[in-house]
């Protein structure tokens, strides 16, 4: 039996918030679910209160007892070295020192993200709402299960075993990709910490302490998503379905549980990664 989304009347073609909810509940998601949310509101459409419109429907849908999550990156706080891959620009190398110091100390009250489209900045900057501590890739999170998703963020840890990710798996949290594609799961990339041989580089980023501002170096996998595509329409394709595909507005979206997508994530990337190097 198809069953057809209430729909809100507006003169102007915008999508509605009780349409809105009622398309994300048709997506799958429950009352009580734990849910990181990637999304592109652009491909969603024009909706009646932009990005708080669709904050408020996913917290509505999820109920007092659900928690939404979202993933408050800032690449750019990086080694100028890295500044072509966070930044789309390139500086000389004798420049390299003196940008270093005029990088800002990461401050996870007020240091807005950067790349991530403007829903995380809505619940970033929420009442109540909570954000772990990494200098490069924290995650902001409402709900009951936000302190225990955001504590612990590791400093030398971007998306692995000591950040939100794994608190996330441990939560059995769902993910839903809202217009966009597997190529910004950031759950993948804890899956790469499990693949044996995964290499890693040096990163760079400026902190604050108890003494000030100080720049903080550290190792940590060397990222790469260029085959997550491929692995996302691999794992949607299994037998048992395990993702479920919809349309919200005019995106289309996908909804699955985080833990069993990062176990078939770290076994399909050891078969289909070939070379890497080494760890030292």
């Amino acid at each position: 039996m198809t069953t057809r989304a209430a729909r809100s009347v507006d003169p102007a073609g915008l999508l509605g918030p009780r349409e809105l909810a009622s398309q994300l509940r048709a997506m799958g998601i429950r009352p009580g679910d734990t849910v990181l949310v990637h999304a592109s509101l652009r491909a969603v459409g024009r909706v009646r209160g932009g990005a708080g419109a669709v904050a408020d429907s996913l917290l509505d849908v999820l109920g007092a007892d659900g928690t939404l999550v979202v993933y408050t990156q800032t690449p750019d706080n990086s080694d100028p070295s890295r500044w072509p891959v966070t930044r789309g620009c390139a500086v000389p190398v004798a420049e390299w020192p003196r940008l270093r110091a005029t990088v800002p100390a990461f401050d996870a009250g007020r240091t807005p993200s950067f790349g991530v489209g403007v829903l995380p900045e809505e619940v970033r900057t929420r009442p109540g709402a909570l954000r772990s501590s990494h200098p490069q890739s924290s995650f902001a999170a409402l709900g009951p299960a936000a302190t225990r998703i955001t504590a612990g963020h590791d400093l030398n840890c971007h998306l692995g075993e000591e950040s939100p990710l794994a608190r996330l798996e441990e939560l059995n949290a769902r993910i839903l990709l809202l217009g966009v594609g597997y190529s910004v799961c950031t759950a993948f990339h804890l899956a790469e910490y499990r693949v044996p041989g995964q290499g890693r580089r040096d990163y760079g980023c400026a902190v604050a302490d108890g003494s000030g501002r100080r720049w903080h170096r550290y190792r940590d996998v060397d990222f790469d998503a260029s085959d997550f595509p491929a692995l996302g329409d691999s794992y949607e394709s299994q037998p048992e379905r395990p993702v479920n595909r919809g349309r919200v507005g005019a995106a289309d979206c996908r909804l699955f549980d985080l833990a069993p997508a990062v176990a078939y994530a770290s076994k399909w990337l050891i078969e289909h990664r070939s070379r890497w190097r080494s760890v030292e």
